[in-house]
């Protein structure tokens, strides 16, 4: 008997152990159960062992084994063959793996003129297409589907029955018989005359400047043509969405690479299942329009991942913006009325279809760091797919950990598995928040999940924590609180599979900001921690945030306070009042902002990383005033002169002690950076210095720390934070403490940005509530 945990059902695994058995000549049944899959085979030893080695090796494209275990049974099969038998063991959780992108079976098809599916956008079988974006409940199948609408005809209901088939028990499976269909309407509602293909008509709308609004598997997107300039200008405008970039679709890698450098890891990131953008560095010989990504180094392209876009992108030569389709902070539009409410007035026409999406998903961002893989957004593709947690977390209570206020996820820790929601956005909007609860819900039905413990950021004012307060209070459940910058390196820590009770890292945090134990605003922490709790050892230095939010908004006003910490202001304006920072200063309230900072009214301390990168983008004149968040930061990493990394030296740090916490002190670098603005040095220059200089005095720092602390931390160094998600940072900095030997830990699995957060909450919650459990447990 073999017993196989992890994700194992909906995934075609029933069908290929039919397959492998019967090709391995032995006789037995395969079932799911409450625990996964179990199988009985009876047969020779050789036979036997040649099956699973086979398993292994052969498992369905969507699946993922984390155990097999085999017990020995006794007497001789009672079977003649091998078959596929009814669930048993109570009720069966299917589970519901992500999205997939269309497999080239399928695609085949859809190209093939003589097959039945010819054409037909909403082609999928068990390897591929909709899972977690049409789901209801469990178990899972079709009647709990936004496919059970759609009654399978004859063909497909065979298929559907057949175990040698790959759309066996495909919940999905349709045809232009039975399933969805698709058409074209104007943004006024009226018919659009497409003669029979709605696909063609949207393409010739496309190649002529229009924008359309595309129905696909998560979400609506709006899409126009990315090589026209005037399309894409009216797209923003009429998105209000000023200085984002797009994300991009094209029909392959060769059309990727017109615009692009593309390498052997990064074509085989954008070809994974889950199909993400993925950024990439503008290095070909061609380029988009200026509006597509201003002020960028780097597009955000994806390939097709449903036969739907497959079909649009072939007669296409261009590649295509394809961005959510909402009003910016507004969440992803995924009904065909709400698309021509609130996109009637963006879009020129619509490409709508009658498969109701259930789930919304953004799509998935991923970049290389320091050439390996890293999400900065993790939904369509990836969630809800269970991250395997390491054998401490076996015995963990009901955890549910509701996340940040930004780039928020939600995680359940259920079976030792920790369940990540896809991104959910910002939670400040209204609709969004409402979004978020609806998700929740729905997560908690499909894992069958009450919460016996809330886990929450410790801000007094974040939307979940206000949330998770009330719902503890209501229901009596215990609730623990964690520190934003311990959770998010709890978060690295168990995205590297870290033990729960394993020797504390020296977490380096680098973010926005997150409120403190102090009640100040955090952001550039060095912190010995473990799961349980955390020491801060050092930060950057402190500087005040002029106006509070209003200084995130306007990175030129976290300029002036750091500036009015360099030197006197007479002084600097005798030797820089000439630069253009210091003349743009000419009509804001500087004397207002004078009174702020003496006083400290409406202006918190923050130690943060991110808005020092806000400083300094400001003053070497990329970015005074935000309209997305990070875009000060994002775009001085843009600015970096690749070449002027080898050859240049960073801007130095100093460290002080601030009553007795160590601190970097970004007082030198700003004399030095002023000297090279105003003897003009190139702007890429400075922004290629600031970044080794902050990874210089990192490490300057952790040597400092060694020598104050010892090695307490064995080698080990946890980075986490947003400003982690900088790759010339992050990849100098890896190479630096590498170098020293030093063991680093980095994320992967879930993002280093807010969007991990919740992960980092759970295990927190999880640790802590096991170790009060183990002390209450009696003496032996």
């Amino acid at each position: 008997m073999i017993r196989v945990r992890g994700l194992v059902q909906g995934v075609g695994f029933r069908p290929t152990v039919w397959r492998l058995a019967r090709d391995c000549g032995l006789y037995g049944d395969v079932c799911n159960d409450a625990e996964g899959v179990l199988i009985r085979i009876w047969g020779t030893r050789a036979d036997r062992e040649q099956f699973l080695k086979r398993l292994r090796e052969e498992a369905p494209p969507l699946s993922r084994i984390d155990s097999l275990e085999s017990m020995a049974l006794s007497g001789q099969s009672p079977l003649s063959d091998f078959r596929i038998v009814k669930s048993s063991g109570g009720r069966v959780h299917t589970g519901i793996v992500a999205d997939a992108a269309t497999c080239a079976a399928c695609l085949r098809e859809v190209f093939d003129p003589v097959n039945r599916r010819y054409r037909y956008a909403f082609t999928n079988c068990t390897h591929c297409g909709p899972r977690m974006s049409i789901v209801r409940a469990i178990p899972y199948d079709r009647g709990t589907t936004s496919m059970g609408a759609f009654t399978l005809c004859p063909a497909c209901l065979r298929e559907y029955r057949d175990p040698a088939d790959r759309r066996f028990h495909a919940q999905p499976n349709a045809c232009p018989v039975c399933g969805p269909r698709l058409w074209l309407e104007a943004a006024s509602g009226s018919a659009v005359d497409c003669s029979g293909d709605p696909l063609k008509a949207t393409r010739r709308l496309l190649k002529a400047g229009h924008i359309v609004a595309i129905k696909g598997i998560g979400g609506v997107h709006l899409a126009c043509d990315a090589s026209n300039a005037s399309a894409v200008a009216r797209l923003r405008q009429r998105k209000r969405r000023e200085h984002k970039p797009f994300a991009l679709m094209a029909r392959d890698t060769a059309m990727i690479r017109r615009y692009c450098s593309l390498d052997p890891a990064q074509t085989a990131l954008l070809q994974e299942p889950a199909a993400p953008i993925v950024l990439l560095p503008i290095e070909g010989p061609e380029r988009l329009a200026d509006g597509v990504a201003p002020r960028q180094c780097c597009y955000g392209f994806m390939l097709p991942y449903s036969p739907l876009h497959h079909l649009l992108m072939a007669g296409l030569q261009a590649p295509i913006v394809l961005t959510s389709g909402n009003r910016s902070e507004e969440p992803q539009c995924i009904g065909n009325d709400e698309a021509r409410e609130r996109l009637g007035d963006i879009a020129d026409a619509l490409l709508l279809n009658d498969r109701e999406i259930v789930n919304r998903l953004d799509d998935s961002v991923a970049r290389l760091v320091d050439d390996s893989p890293a999400l900065l957004r993790r939904a369509r593709g990836y969630a809800p797919t269970p991250l395997r947690l390491p054998a401490s977390f076996g015995a963990a209570p009901a955890v549910l950990a509701l996340g940040g206020e930004l780039k928020n996820s939600f995680c359940l820790i259920k079976d030792g598995q920790a369940i990540l929601s896809q991104h959910l956005g910002d939670l400040a909007n209204a609709s969004a928040n409402a979004a978020y609860r609806q998700t929740l819900a729905l997560y908690q039905q499909l894992f069958e999940f009450q919460p016996q413990v809330l886990a929450i950021d410790c801000h007094p004012d974040y939307l979940p924590s206000k949330f998770g307060r009330e719902w503890a209070a209501e229901k009596g459940l215990k609730l623990v609180e964690v520190q934003h910058h311990h959770a998010h390196i709890a978060a690295c820590l168990a995205d590297n599979a870290v033990e729960l009770d394993s020797p504390p890292v020296l977490g380096i945090a680098l973010d926005g900001t997150g409120y403190g134990d102090d009640a100040s605003l955090w952001g550039a922490e060095f912190l010995l921690a473990d799961y349980h709790g955390y020491r801060r050892l050092a930060s950057l230095a402190t500087v005040a945030m002029p106006g509070g939010e209003v200084a995130i908004e306007q990175p030129w006003r976290m300029a002036y306070a750091h500036l009015r910490r360099v030197a006197q202001w007479s002084v600097l304006i005798k030797q820089f009042g000439d630069l253009p920072y210091f003349q743009m200063l000419a009509d804001k309230p500087l004397a207002t902002l004078d009174g702020m900072l003496a006083t400290g009214f409406n202006s918190p301390l923050c130690s943060s990383c991110g808005r020092l990168f806000d400083a300094v983008a400001a003053v070497i004149g990329l970015c005074q005033q935000v309209s997305y968040e990070g875009q000060a930061a994002i775009e001085l990493e843009a600015a970096v002169d690749a070449s002027a990394l080898a050859d240049h030296p960073g801007y130095p740090f100093a460290i002080v002690s601030d009553d007795g916490l160590p601190r970097l002190e970004p007082q030198p670098m700003w004399q030095a950076l002023l000297t090279d603005l105003h003897t003009g040095v190139a702007r890429g220059v400075i922004a290629a210095r600031f970044h080794l200089g902050l990874a210089q005095a990192v490490v300057q720092m952790i040597e400092h720390l060694t020598q104050l602390h010892g090695d307490l931390w064995s080698g080990r160094i946890a980075l986490s934070g947003g400003v982690l998600q900088n790759a010339v940072l992050t990849r100098e900095l890896i190479q630096r403490l590498e170098f020293r030997g030093l063991q680093v830990l980095r994320q992967a699995r879930v993002p280093a940005n807010d969007g991990g957060l919740s992960l980092g909450q759970a295990a927190v919650a999880t640790a802590q509530t096991l170790a009060a459990q183990e002390e209450r447990q009696p003496c032996a």
